[in-house]
């Protein structure tokens, strides 16, 4: 099943995200080795070059690395992952918080719902 992506981001930042998300969720293992561009292409649905350009921002990252003939493997550097993990994180409760702001609502109030939704579990 084809991946979905939005247009309103570029469709290598977005397959960024998506692996960098499957690498720190445990889906991908330290050392574990990737498919191939082409099979990962062939996942997602979109073009191979695309694919390529989101391998190499994870390489530049150091997520990912690369043997020239054996194909690509996730970081064993379990701090690395910590840290995208971190980030990933952190990005998302920053556009929680601006939508929260958007809708009006302040820090203090965004926490006190959250600590009461979090009771209700």
């Amino acid at each position: 099943m084809a991946w979905e992506l939005n247009s309103g981001q570029p469709i290598y930042t977005q397959i960024i995200e998506r692996i960098m998300i499957e690498i720190v969720s445990g889906c991908y293992k330290p050392g574990e080795k990737l498919p191939s561009v082409r099979e990962l292409a062939s996942i997602a649905a979109v073009n191979p070059n695309t694919m390529q350009k989101a391998m190499a921002g994870l390489e530049q990252s150091g997520l990912v690395f690369s043997h020239r003939t054996s194909g690509r493997f996730i970081t064993e550097d379990s701090n690395m992952i910590k840290k995208a993990k971190e980030t990933l994180a952190s990005a998302q409760i920053e556009e929680f918080m601006k939508k929260m702001e958007q809708l009006g609502i302040t820090r203090e109030e965004t926490i006190e719902l959250i600590q009461k939704k979090g009771e209700e579990s």
